[in-house]
C-alpha cells in the first residue's frame, strides 16, 4: 500500500541545494491499514539548477535515502551533512527521512504518548515504532514517489548510519525487491534474540575507552571523585531533570566518537573548576552537561534501544544488569578510576529525566515484553542478491566489531571496507574518505 503525500514545498539552499519538504500520510500498522495513520516528514534534495522550473522537478533520477542512527534521531537538515555533495554527484536525488516518531514525524513525546491513555496502551503504540515498521514505511514511500517511474527503475538505494544500517538489514531481510542497493556505516547490526551479548560486548569497548582516557587524562581520576562526590550531596537540577552521579557518568557515550576522550576532559574541566572556585556548578558548566544529554528529546531512544535486538525475548534491563556485576562502573564502589557508561540506558535515567520519568510505567512494561516479532531473516540473508556496501571500525564501540564481522558473514555478498583509522561518526566526522571507499566498494571489481 503506498504512503499518500499529503503536502511538498520546495525551496533553494543558495549555491548549493533544491530541497523538497515533504508530508506523508502511512498506517500505524501496516498489517491492519484501517487503525489509524501517522504523519511522516521527509526531505528531498537534488542539485540546485538554476532556473529551477519546480513543475520539472522531478526527473526521475534514483533515489538513495538516508536512515538516521538512532533509534529515536530524526534527521539534521540537508546541508548539515559533509556527504551529500558526494551522493549527488554520483547521480542520485537523496531522501532524508524523519522515522515514524522522530523529528517531524509522528513525534513521540511525554506528552504525545500520554493521548493514548495508560501505560498499558502506550506500551502497546510503542511497539509499532522498531525496524520492522521503519521499513514498510520506507516501502510505502518509495512505491508513492517512484509510481510514475519505469518499473524497471522503481527500486531505490539506501544508506544507514549505525541504527539505520540495522534497519536497512531488517530491509534486505523483508523487502529486497524494494531495493537496488545497501551502503552501511557502521551499521551491521548483531543478528541475536536478545540484548545480553551486545552489551557485555558493549561494555568491554567502554572499559577500553576509559582506559585510554586516563592513560592521557590521569589527574581527572581525582577530579571525578570530586565531581560525583558533590553530586551525591547536593540536589543538582536543570532544565531536562536532575544532574545525579550516574547521570554524569552517562557522558561516557561521547567516547565513541572522534575527539570524544577530548570532549568529555573538557567538561570535567570546567565542572571540577567550579567546584574548587564557587562550590558549586554554574549555570555555563549545567547547560553543558545537560546538553549532551538529550534522551527526553530522544523518547524513542531510551524506551526502544533495548527493544531493538529483542527477537522473542525480554531485555529486562540488560546494562543496567550487566553493570551491577563491574565495580569499576559502580558510584559507591572504592576503585580510584570510575569509568564512565556508553551507549546504555537505565533504569535510574527514568528517574533522573523529568521527561523519561513520565513513560516509566511504559518502559517497565516494554522492558518485560517477550513477544517481539522477528526483525531479520538469516535465509533470506544467505541468498541475498542485493549489493551490500559495509564500512566497519575495529574499534567501533558502539556495534562491536566482532559481532558485526559475524553478520556480514551470513549476508551473501557484501563486500566491507574494514578499518581501524575510523570511529562511529565517521560519515560524518570523516564523511569525504568514507563516501570515497564506500563507492569504491560498488566501482572496483575483484577477479
Amino acid at each position: 500500500m503506498a504512503a499518500k503525500l499529503i503536502d511538498r514545498r520546495f525551496h533553494n539552499i543558495p549555491g548549493k541545494l533544491h530541497v523538497g519538504e515533504l508530508f506523508f500520510d502511512v498506517p500505524l500498522n501496516h498489517n491492519r491499514p484501517n487503525d489509524g495513520t501517522l504523519r511522516l516528514f521527509a526531505r528531498s534534495v537534488s542539485r540546485l539548477n538554476t532556473p529551477v522550473d519546480p513543475e520539472k522537478e522531478n526527473k526521475q533520477l534514483p533515489w538513495m535515502v538516508y536512515l538516521q542512527g538512532g533509534p529515536g534521531m530524526g534527521c539534521s537538515a540537508p546541508q548539515n551533512y559533509g556527504w551529500v555533495g558526494t551522493v549527488l554527484d554520483k547521480g542520485y536525488q537523496i531522501l532524508f527521512l524523519d522515522q515514524r516518531g522522530t523529528g517531524l514525524s509522528s513525534t513521540i513525546t511525554a506528552g504525545t504518548l500520554a493521548r493514548q491513555g495508560n501505560a498499558v496502551k502506550q506500551a502497546e503504540y510503542l511497539k509499532h515504532f522498531r525496524a520492522d515498521n521503519i521499513v514498510r514505511d520506507c516501502e510505502a514511500i518509495r512505491q508513492c514517489l517512484t509510481a510514475d517511474y519505469p518499473e524497471d527503475k522503481r527500486k531505490w538505494s539506501v544508506i544507514g548510519q549505525s541504527f539505520g544500517g540495522f534497519c536497512a538489514v531488517t530491509y534486505l531481510s523483508k523487502f529486497p525487491e524494494g531495493l537496488r542497493e545497501a551502503f552501511l556505516t557502521g551499521g551491521l547490526p548483531p543478528l541475536v534474540n536478545g540484548p545480553d551479548e551486545v552489551y557485555a560486548r558493549t561494555y568491554e569497548k567502554v572499559e577500553q575507552r576509559n582506559k585510554a582516557y586516563y592513560a592521557k587524562y590521569p589527574e581527572d581520576a581525582e577530579r571525578i571523585q570530586k565531581i560525583i562526590q558533590y553530586l551525591k550531596e547536593n540536589d543538582v537540577t536543570v532544565p531536562s531533570g536532575r544532574i545525579t552521579p550516574e547521570r554524569f557518568q552517562q557522558l561516557g557515550i561521547l567516547f565513541g566518537m572522534h575527539g570524544g576522550l577530548d570532549s568529555i576532559h573538557n567538561i570535567v574541566l570546567r565542572t571540577w573548576n567550579d567546584l574548587e572556585m564557587f562550590g558549586f556548578l554554574t549555570q555555563p558548566t549545567l547547560n553543558t552537561i545537560d546538553g549532551y544529554g538529550g534522551f527526553d528529546n530522544n523518547v524513542i531512544y531510551a524506551i526502544l534501544h533495548e527493544a531493538i535486538y529483542c527477537q522473542g525475548q525480554a531485555s529486562n534491563w540488560s546494562a543496567d544488569r550487566i553493570r551491577s556485576s563491574n565495580s569499576h562502573f559502580q558510584v559507591n564502589s572504592d576503585n580510584p578510576e570510575l569509568f564512565f557508561t556508553g551507549e546504555m540506558i537505565f533504569k535510574d535515567m527514568f528517574t533522573s529525566y523529568t521527561e523519561l520519568a513520565q513513560i516509566k510505567e511504559a518502559a517497565e512494561i516494554l522492558a518485560t515484553t517477550k513477544d517481539w516479532p522477528a526483525l531479520y531473516d538469516e535465509e533470506q540473508l544467505a541468498k541475498n542478491n542485493v549489493p551490500v556496501y559495509a564500512a566497519s571500525y575495529v574499534d567501533d564501540m558502539y556495534v562491536h566489531f566482532e559481532l558485526a564481522s559475524r553478520t556480514a558473514a551470513k549476508i551473501k555478498g557484501v563486500k566491507q571496507f574494514i578499518t581501524n583509522t575510523m570511529y562511529h561518526d565517521a560519515l560524518r566526522s570523516k564523511s569525504d574518505e568514507l563516501m570515497r571507499q564506500l563507492f569504491a566498494l560498488r566501482e572496483d571489481s575483484i577477479d
